[in-house]
């Protein structure tokens, strides 16, 4: 009930193009501080922010600006993924698990599961925490997590419950030897976007597990035994389940609050025309509000891309209508947004 009357609360507040999308890339900077901390990340808040934002570098730190860099850009794609409606598949698993290890890196390719086995010890007493499935187990333990996903959204279970039992099996199976924690917490956000359950972006469920990790690990750590093969497989999960989904209750009442506090009166919502538009896209509206019209060399510098890219780039917008060519010329060929856009721009 709780989480139903933050998601309806949150539906219905109108809030403007300008805050939501600032709301938004809060959570998205919130996630992922809080996700790669929980793996050991030394970076502040803030250092995130200037990362991602400013691309600055930290001495010392380059693992640690690496993995912000990878989770932001997975939290990215599943954001693309979500919008595109297709249902979860083991190719997005492996895309997000890449993005995740790429260290913000363009990467096409899925990554391979496990052809070993991995041991989780205690960093302090070297004892094993838990010893997960042999290598060979993990495709078909793989295959059966993806269809029960979608069988599970077919058969109406609710979407909270889904997504707590998909993040629980997918850190059961413990398919890669590094980066499952936060692969299983992307996938738990993409089960809830496309479940409806995205709140416009405005929530952040690594910032709950961040807050008290051991009751992050120790719902998680179910079960007679340290071995898959002694219990874990059928363990009770309700504990879990019940520790998930008052995260999700608590993240959503969370953003409820920073919306209602940044909603200003009589505001108009915006929020489902910024929903269709990509993160490039979104991105790209910061250019339009300091000018009417952009170019290439400017969308090029705004991502880091060659100004060929860029083109390639604007082009795909125009055919989207996202955009539309102002001034034809080769040269010096100018984009304004697209009609439909513009109310996004104060």
């Amino acid at each position: 009930m709780r989480i139903e009357a933050a998601r309806q609360a949150i539906q219905d507040l109108p809030i403007t193009r300008s805050v939501l999308s600032t709301l938004r890339e809060t959570a998205r900077l919130h996630s992922t501080h809080y996700s790669t901390a929980i793996e050991g990340n030394r970076l502040t808040q803030e250092q995130v922010s200037k990362v991602i934002g400013e691309h600055e570098h930290f001495a010392g730190r380059e693992r640690d600006e690496n993995e912000v860099l990878g989770y932001y850009a997975a939290l990215e794609r599943v954001e693309q993924i979500a919008a595109s409606g297709a249902p979860v598949s083991e190719a997005h698993i492996q895309a997000l698990h890449a993005l995740v290890m790429a260290g913000g890196r363009k990467k096409t390719n899925g990554t391979r599961y496990r052809d070993g086995q991995n041991v989780i010890r205690d960093s302090r007493t070297r004892g094993i925490v838990y010893m997960p499935p042999e290598a060979r187990d993990v495709p078909p333990l793989m295959r059966d997590l993806a269809a029960w996903i979608s069988t599970s959204q077919r058969e109406s279970l609710p979407c909270p419950l889904r997504a707590g039992i998909a993040h629980y099996q997918f850190a059961t199976i413990h398919p890669y030897y590094d980066g499952n924690g936060r692969t299983a917490r992307l996938l738990t956000t993409l089960i809830l976007h496309l479940g409806g359950y995205d709140l416009k972006g405005l929530y952040s469920l690594e910032e709950y597990y961040a807050r008290d990790l051991g009751a992050y690990y120790r719902a998680l750590s179910v079960g007679p035994s340290h071995n898959y093969y002694d219990g874990r497989a059928t363990a009770d999960v309700s504990a879990w389940v019940e520790y998930f989904c008052a995260g999700v209750a608590t993240s959503f009442e969370s953003g409820r609050r920073r919306a209602q506090e940044a909603a200003g009166t009589g505001a108009i919502d915006q929020s489902l025309a910024l929903r269709r538009l990509d993160p490039r896209q979104r991105k790209a509206l910061e250019l339009f509000r300091g000018s009417a019209f952009i170019t290439s060399r400017e969308v090029g510098a705004l991502f880091g891309i060659s100004e060929r890219a860029a083109r390639n780039l604007l082009a795909a917008w125009v055919s989207k209508e996202f955009v539309v060519v102002a001034d034809p010329a080769k040269k010096s060929r100018k984009y304004g947004l697209g009609l439909e856009f513009g109310g996004l721009i104060e």
